[in-house]
């Protein structure tokens, strides 16, 4: 038996500890200082998590933030990241803190991501190490996870395959084993870019399937094109894995990667109706990205749009339209906020 702790009381974090426990693994979950009232309303229901809609096992202990330092110094063995992008900066700070003087246990993060850091392209895990690093923090081991898995699927023990990615590939085997169940399937990779990358610019894509109803015909109607859209839909996925290669293959990664669960295992399951395929259709059927954000989705995260703003420069500087067309397509839509145009004539 393990001890885990996991930071983020977030949906993903919470469902996450079902394989952990079920590997009779010692599971804590420590809230971020953003959900103080959230494990308060929590522990009030029940251990009932709304983002879940299930009740989450009374085995499995959530703390409120005050108890960081004190859970994460005693004797952890991994420690499981499961914050959004936008808190890596706060993450290192605060495990920084914690291990000034003492050796960190094996890190595994559940954010997907990647943004720009002196005009290159980093991976949020080598974001967290480089911060940590100038923070004095010297032993680091962080391995991501990538691949298919919605956290309500996992919070109800669904079948769900993944892949653990570290460059240390006994890294990878040791976590994969640590959590592998009947139900929550892991594999292991040493192609820590490819699984990262696309991992993360499937949101991209996602959004371009999802587009897939309201490009498929400019004359048809809603009814002909409820019943047909998939015509189109296969031919963006062909299209989104193609461009994935080549954009993996850039940063450094396998292109092997793209057609596993990383890749294509991802991009069926987010662009099948997730947040970034929900903002894709609306795009697709002539919004512009601020309009759909304010009337449609005000108040949600659409991860690929959020990415599309960080890489946009970088990736017009390095591809042009003949390369990328479907990327680039999304990508300036976005950014430009303007409505959606394929150049279909491009696609290979």
């Amino acid at each position: 038996m393990s001890k885990i702790v996991i930071i983020g009381a977030g949906a993903m974090g919470s469902a996450f500890s079902l394989p952990c426990l079920d590997n009779n693994h010692d599971v804590n979950i420590i809230g971020t200082h953003l959900e103080n009232e959230f494990i308060d309303n929590l522990k009030k229901n029940n251990n009932f998590h709304p983002g879940l809609n299930t009740k989450i096992p009374d085995k499995i202990k959530f703390f409120k933030f005050e108890k960081f330092n004190e859970i994460l110094k005693s004797n952890v063995d991994l420690i499981v990241l499961g914050i959004s992008s936008k808190g890596i900066d706060w993450s290192a700070d605060e495990l920084s803190k914690v291990f000034k003087v003492s050796n960190m246990p094996n890190l595994l993060m559940l954010t997907k991501g990647l943004s720009i850091n002196e005009n290159k392209y980093e991976l949020l895990v080598n974001k967290l190490k480089r911060l940590l690093l100038s923070k004095g923090i010297s032993k680091i081991n962080i391995s991501a996870v990538g691949g298919p898995c919605l956290a309500a699927g996992l919070a109800n023990r669904i079948h769900s395959s993944v892949v653990i990615a570290n460059e240390e590939i006994q890294t990878a085997k040791k976590i994969a084993d640590m959590l592998n169940t009947n139900y929550y399937h892991t594999s292991y990779s040493n192609d820590l870019n490819g699984v990262e990358v696309s991992a993360a610019i499937k949101n991209i894509f996602s959004m371009a399937v999802g587009a897939a109803k309201g490009l498929s015909s400019t004359s048809a109607s809603a009814e002909v094109r409820e019943k047909n859209y998939l015509n189109t839909a296969s031919a963006l996925i062909k299209q989104s894995i193609h461009e994935m290669e080549i954009f993996v293959e850039h940063l450094n990664g396998k292109k092997e990667t793209v057609k596993g669960l990383a890749g294509l295992g991802d991009l069926y399951v987010s662009s099948g109706g997730g947040r970034n395929a929900k903002m894709g259709a609306y795009i697709g059927e002539g919004l512009t990205f601020s309009e759909a954000k304010k009337t449609k989705m005000k108040k949600v995260t659409v991860e690929g749009a959020d990415l599309a703003n960080e890489i946009a420069k970088k990736v017009n500087q390095e591809f042009d339209e003949k390369k990328l067309p479907l990327m680039l397509g999304m990508i300036n839509a976005i950014v430009e906020d303007k409505k959606l145009e394929l150049n279909w004539e491009l696609f290979r």
